[in-house]
């Protein structure tokens, strides 16, 4: 698994390629937090456009920022889904809670529409 990990205007994006499976869901927790503590971070976008495997712990690492970011008034988003891991994020109930966007760029027309 490879992060790229960037601050804009309070948003962290989270760029993710490869598996994020129970090996390495606790490296990708820990690089978020890290992150979310040290620089000022009200939402997340996590691209996993080339993600092609997540576990339970991988959505649990997801679920887990999500609630992080909305106890401090943000949003999470996922971005840039391809169709089988968008089946497997509708089915475990993350679009009801969390906004997909096709693009990285969607969120600041979503934060547009919030001003």
């Amino acid at each position: 698994m490879e992060v790229e990990k960037e601050v804009k205007n309070k948003v962290l994006f989270v760029r993710i390629s490869g598996e994020i499976d129970l090996k390495e869901a606790d490296r990708l927790r820990r690089e978020v937090d890290e992150v979310i503590e040290n620089y000022p971070v009200k939402d997340i976008v996590f691209n996993l456009k080339n993600v092609y495997f997540i576990d339970s712990s991988g959505l649990g690492v997801i679920l887990g920022r999500f609630k992080k970011v909305r106890s401090l008034g943000g949003r999470v988003y996922l971005a840039a889904t391809n169709e089988k891991i968008k089946k497997l994020l509708e089915l475990s109930g993350f679009f009801r809670i969390m906004k997909g966007i096709s693009r990285e760029e969607e969120v600041w027309e979503e934060k547009a529409h919030e001003a």
